[in-house]
């Protein structure tokens, strides 16, 4: 039996057509489409979009190991909340800006500097501001490897005691009774104890003395000494040599104590031999009605 033909109308088959022809050309690229719209590769970020992501705020457009701003850095290494308080604006002041922009820039040449990070303040961690009775100053940090650790005159346990601070304990020997010279040269239960150890520069480069007294940390080291000038009652104030000699404009003798002495270094031991320093901060303590620090405590 033969099939009926059925006759599509044209309108269907026209409708057909065109639904074919634009759906050709929704998949096919010709070779000129192709060439104006070049493949981007993966990687490829859009221009706006990048801009969006690579905008930096005003704190973290210095970027530190931390992640953070020079400020916010600065802060974050002092943990005592009244050093905090009065250090801050020191801190946001642009030349402390500038002394962590330049220690990120030894860091990215590769440059070795002392103390680590995380031990600059370490005077400030270890001395809270309300237990200040005595303030040891010093000039640089040690620039060998493994000695610095934001002490001055201190070393780390297992580090051999430098010479100055061998000289130390010589005279400790002599002015203070029952003293026991110990084998290591770590002065941390001092500071335990009261004794703000501050170095006059809180950083160095490995094995360039005095390379970093220039960026800034001496204007810094000279505001903390007028601050606790200010703000404390009753500091002794040792200072040793002609360098630490010169903080003494910075001080009110009328409300402090200041003993000055040679410096214990080599060179000027035979100076500093008998100055009796030790039992004089604890008499001057005594006058200014504190209690004496136990020098044996190491």
């Amino acid at each position: 039996m033969a099939s009926k033909t059925v006759k599509i109308p044209e309108m269907f088959l026209r409708a057909s057509r065109a639904a074919k022809k634009a759906n050709s050309v929704a998949v096919t690229s010709t070779p000129e489409e192709k060439k104006a719209a070049p493949e981007l590769p993966s990687s490829h970020v859009d221009e706006k979009e990048n801009d969006t992501m690579m905008t930096e705020t005003p704190e973290s457009s210095h970027t530190q190991s931390a992640s953070s701003s020079p400020y916010e850095f600065l802060k974050n290494s002092v943990e005592d909340e009244k050093w905090r308080e009065l250090l801050d604006t020191e801190f946001r002041k642009k030349y402390m800006t500038e002394i962590v922009e330049f220690l990120d820039r030894q860091k990215k040449k590769g440059a070795k500097v002392f103390p680590p990070r995380n031990e600059i303040f370490s005077a400030f961690n270890l001395t809270p501001f309300e237990k200040i009775r005595v303030v040891l100053l010093g000039q640089d940090p040690y620039h060998d490897d493994g000695q610095a650790h934001g002490l001055c005159f201190s070393v780390k346990h297992g580090v051999k005691p430098p010479p100055s601070l061998k000289n130390m304990y010589k005279e400790l020997l002599t002015d203070i009774g029952k003293f026991t010279v110990p084998d290591h040269g770590c002065l941390i239960p001092w500071a335990e104890q009261g004794i703000f150890m501050l170095n006059a520069s809180l950083t160095v480069e490995a094995h360039k003395a005095n390379s970093h007294s220039k960026i800034g940390w001496q204007r810094f080291t000279d505001e903390v000494i007028k601050i606790i000038n200010r703000h404390a009652d009753g500091v002794v104030f040792l200072l040793w040599g002609g360098f630490a000699h010169k903080k003494e404009a910075l001080i009110d003798r009328k409300k402090h104590a200041v003993i000055k002495t040679a410096h214990p270094s080599p060179l000027s031991f035979r100076h500093f031999q008998g100055c009796k320093c030790f039992s004089k901060t604890n008499e001057a303590l005594a006058r200014l009605g504190k209690q004496p620090i136990n020098w044996n405590s190491l």
